[in-house]
């Protein structure tokens, strides 16, 4: 199977025609508003988009135009973010509350209206306010440009058909309360269930004598091949998918392509998709649990519920049996109707290595260059956790386990959080009508500052030690930390290496870090503290992975490169929830270029006011389709 696969793959790249369709101009109207809904024998006001969860997906070809009315019915402030989306000169819609666009206030609507040119696949969108991408969020998928001679139009071949799988979480708690919570060091709060397409499935109990949740069933026919575009929208954990007695060839990450990879399971990362081919080859007497079960970190990490979920893989009967082929209608009747479904054996709870092996795995489907042999600037940053004086200006107070401190999250020893200018004005449009200063202030202990984001952490250490898991002297020494907004400026055009490493200091979590407006080349990963003079003669550049959301290994580290060629203000940020919240974000400045084609443009006639909102006329939104 995968020999056919990566022999077609080229076979159809050597065929491709420059005969393509025209674009077009993809309309939506997301309506955004609070629906009650019960699981576990409990109702729950959540947040939705069009009264769906997930919300709906948008579906456009290479090169399209789109366009996204969002009307704010919820009591909620928020922004929508096209996840994966690069927003080519036009960082004013890539939906960054304050960062790069005021809110949209409830009851007032705004339109986001973006390009998706050269790029294919799967990505997603989701709500960048709050918690609430836990119930704001969807599939988006970009399709290849038909070719007019060519109806295979993909890489690999044609599929019988495509089916998003979301892997979500259930939360009941209040998740504008819960970011709150977790910006003042409180981590209390944790899902209830784990979802597949929104739906809880069998693992779990309804109410009391009404038996199991509904679990998402996907019919399938013997023979045919499916493309399953996975994307982990759950906000706390990486999870692996697995289907019993069936086989995925991953052909794409992140809306790019992947040399044909064949394995039995998936591992997904918060903020990540993957595209997987499954042929239905099992025997179709029976029916099987499709799994996404998330992974732990180990003790001495705190212990906390994690569920896994499952769907449920049904083959039918193509056809109903008695009556003449030409009349006879497909019926979705199970053939294993008294039949328990075949279950699949998962990792480990703490299995950390099926995902390393699983990233090692995948090179990009042409081989090409990296852009350069050698980087314009190095950074290397350093995941942690640390803790700030409860008292703001308080420059000593106890640390540890004390009542003085809250504990944030750091990428070399800066927590990020917003200016105190970003109340009212976004940090892109000041940066807009400043773009000759430096963007970079004095420190000062009473108010959030703008500050360089370090090359490198102020201090080295053993940053793999588990010793420093647990509250200790040596962990103490280390915790202390500052909270500023965090900036770092790169000329235009200029080729980025960026090691992260992941740290064990208060915690053993590995880190889906995500930018903003660019892809990353995954040179290389490795498990404990990164070493240059050994490391670096282990990239990949010829074919490395290309992705925009990179997991860093648990104690270890990941390197990548970028190219800093779009530009404008675009956010870097652990795409753990909690992680984000607590402050492990920076803002990336990409200068203009020389030229008009490579510099950020004005923004947009109508943008969305910190005041009062921004009112569509009459007639702008679309009834929805």
């Amino acid at each position: 199977m995968a020999a056919a696969v990566t022999a077609a793959v080229f076979v159809l790249f050597a065929a491709m025609s420059t005969t393509r369709a025209p674009a077009a101009l993809v309309e939506q109207t997301f309506v955004v508003s609070q629906m009650s809904m019960t699981h576990l024998c409990r109702e729950t006001m959540v947040t939705v988009v069009n009264g769906q969860l997930p919300g709906p997906v948008i579906e456009a070809t290479e090169g399209d135009s789109v366009a996204v009315h969002v009307v704010n019915q919820s009591p909620h402030n928020l922004t929508i973010h096209w996840h994966g989306v690069k927003q080519q000169r036009n960082c004013w819609a890539d939906g960054v509350p304050m960062v790069t666009q005021c809110p949209i206030l409830p009851g007032h609507n705004f339109t986001y209206r973006f390009d998706v040119a050269g790029q294919e696949g799967t990505l997603w969108w989701h709500a960048h306010v709050f918690s609430l991408r836990g119930t704001v969020h969807g599939a988006f998928i970009i399709r290849p440009r038909r070719r007019a001679d060519d109806d295979s139009y993909y890489p690999f071949p044609k599929p019988h058909a495509e089916v998003p799988i979301v892997i979500g979480e259930w939360w009941e708690t209040d998740l504008e309360q819960m970011d709150r919570d977790f910006a003042h060091g409180h981590l209390d709060d944790q899902p209830s269930a784990a979802t597949i397409n929104g739906k809880l499935g069998d693992l779990f109990r309804a109410c009391e004598g009404a038996g199991v949740e509904d679990g998402y069933v996907l019919d399938v026919e013997p023979g045919k091949t499916y493309l399953l575009r996975v994307v982990n929208a759950a906000l706390f954990s990486e999870y692996y998918l697995r289907i019993a007695g069936h086989v995925f060839t991953v052909v794409a990450g992140d809306a790019n392509y992947v040399r044909p990879y064949r394995t039995d399971v998936l591992a997904v990362s918060p903020g990540e998709t993957v595209d997987a081919l499954v042929v239905a080859s099992a025997r179709p007497a029976s029916s099987y649990y499709m799994v996404a079960k998330p992974i732990l970190t180990p003790p001495p990490d705190p212990q906390i519920p994690a569920f896994a979920t499952r769907a449920t893989v049904r083959y039918t009967t193509a056809y109903s049996s008695g009556a003449p082929r030409s009349s006879r209608r497909r019926r979705p009747r199970s053939s294993s109707d008294d039949d328990a479904p075949v279950a699949p054996e998962m990792p480990d709870d703490y299995d950390m290595m099926t995902s390393f092996y699983f990233r090692g795995n995948l090179t990009s489907l042409r081989r090409q260059p990296v852009p350069s042999a050698q980087a314009d600037e190095r950074m290397f940053v350093a995941l942690a956790l640390g803790s700030v004086c409860r008292r703001r200006g308080q420059r000593w107070c106890e640390r540890g386990d004390s009542d003085e401190t809250i504990t944030v999250a750091t990428m070399n020893n800066v927590s990020f959080e917003l200016p105190p200018a970003a109340a009212t004005t976004p940090m892109l449009d000041a940066y807009y009508r400043n773009r000759s200063g430096n963007g970079v202030d004095d420190d000062d202990d009473d108010v959030a500052v703008v500050v360089r984001l370090p090359d490198v952490p102020p201090r080295a250490f053993n940053f793999t030690d588990r010793a420093l898991q647990p509250t200790g002297p040596e962990e103490e020494e280390l915790e202390p930390t500052s909270r500023a907004t965090a900036v770092r400026r790169f000329r235009h055009g200029a080729v980025v290496d960026l090691v992260f490493q992941s740290t064990a200091l208060w915690q053993g979590d590995s880190n889906p870090m995500h930018l903003h407006g660019h892809d990353m080349f995954v040179l290389a990963q490795g498990l404990g503290n990164y070493d240059a003079a050994r490391d670096v003669a282990r990239y990949n550049l010829v074919d490395p992975p290309v992705r925009n959301t990179v997991l860093v290994p648990s104690l270890g580290w990941a390197a990548v490169r970028f190219v800093a060629d779009n530009p404008g203000m675009w956010f870097m940020h652990c795409h753990y929830d909690f992680h984000l919240s607590m402050g492990m974000a920076a803002v990336f400045i990409v200068e203009d270029g020389t030229t008009a084609d490579t510099s950020l443009p004005p923004p947009p006639a109508v943008v969305s006011s910190c005041s009062h909102g921004n009112v569509l006329m009459p007639g702008e939104i679309l009834p929805q389709s």
